[in-house]
């Protein structure tokens, strides 16, 4: 049985309410070189930065995850006070203003008026209280990091398909390659007997003996045995990698560049134009492979 999949893009939410205190948690993950988790808590709610950091990094290996808190208190009971800084600024301005201009002073609920000077201010929650908000958060996180995991592996089977389908093309690619006419002894020297015959009706002396020598060099160097042979290891080793599951996108994305190395060699020995296209159709499909690849957690 194929091993769990999981790709780096994600979502998912989740909220709930202690007392007269409601939240939303939200979580967002794409892709990412390592695990890189950013906190955009509601201000006081820093104590549970390392706590949330930990079961992040717990359910997950590799993305640029941010989770987000939002907390209403909409309910909680609040105090009205004066700013006493903003008073202070709001009186100065006052003063060095009635030297200037000519005007009837200010009345107190005008003052008491003007932004930032009446400020509410949240009552603190007691120690009970705000334990049991804690505990809902994380709860509610956990629940959401639960269906963060599902969404990913719901992608990563998806992406585990397209890239079999790219692995069984790159396989039948490199099939057509190795029963390509083009590769054996005789088509070479097909084709070089042709270049010599152009070469001797110019005047040019070229002796069969010669001509089976260059046969064999060019023989040799257009030899694609090896870049078949890594390119079939690389499709099985890709498989096997599928089929074990879990975070393998970082081996699975070498093999990739391994792939793209083998093909471009491929394609600078090809001695004919079939193999050249072949190549071509190679680098193509790779680079598909790759583009899923990197999705993969």
């Amino acid at each position: 049985m194929s091993g769990q999949l999981a790709s780096m893009t994600g979502y998912a939410r989740g909220g709930g309410a202690a007392g007269e205190v409601t939240f939303a948690l939200e979580l967002k993950s794409v892709n990412g070189r390592g695990l890189d988790i950013r906190l955009r808590l509601a201000p006081g709610f820093d104590a549970l930065e390392s706590e949330l950091r930990r079961r992040v990094s717990g359910a997950l290996e590799r993305g640029s995850v941010t989770l987000t808190l939002n907390v209403e208190r909409d309910g909680a009971a609040k105090d009205v006070v004066v700013d006493s800084r903003a008073l202070a600024v709001v009186i100065s301005a006052l003063e060095a203003l009635s030297h200037r201009v000519e005007a009837q002073p200010p009345r107190l609920d005008g003052i008491l008026a003007l932004n930032g000077v009446l400020v509410e201010r949240q009552h603190t929650l007691d120690p009970e209280a705000e334990a049991a908000l804690h505990a809902a958060i994380l709860a509610v996180a956990d629940e959401s990091l639960a269906g963060l995991v599902a969404a990913r592996r719901g992608e990563g089977t998806h992406l585990a398909a397209i890239i079999r389908q790219r692995l069984d093309e790159i396989e039948t690619l490199v099939a057509r390659a190795e029963t390509h006419p083009a590769r054996s002894r005789d088509a070479i020297l097909a084709r070089l007997r042709t270049q010599v015959e152009a070469l001797r009706e110019a005047g040019a002396a070229v002796s069969e003996e010669r001509l089976a020598q260059e046969a064999l060099l060019l023989a040799t160097k257009a030899d694609i045995r090896e870049e078949l042979d890594r390119l079939i290891a690389h499709v099985a080793a890709s498989r096997q990698l599928l089929d074990k599951g879990g975070a393998v996108g970082r081996r699975l994305d070498f093999l990739s560049q391994e792939f793209n190395r083998e093909a471009n060699t491929l394609c600078a020995k090809a001695n004919d134009v079939g193999l050249t296209a072949i190549g071509l159709d190679l680098k193509a499909a790779i680079d598909q492979l790759r583009e899923q690849i990197q999705n993969l957690e």
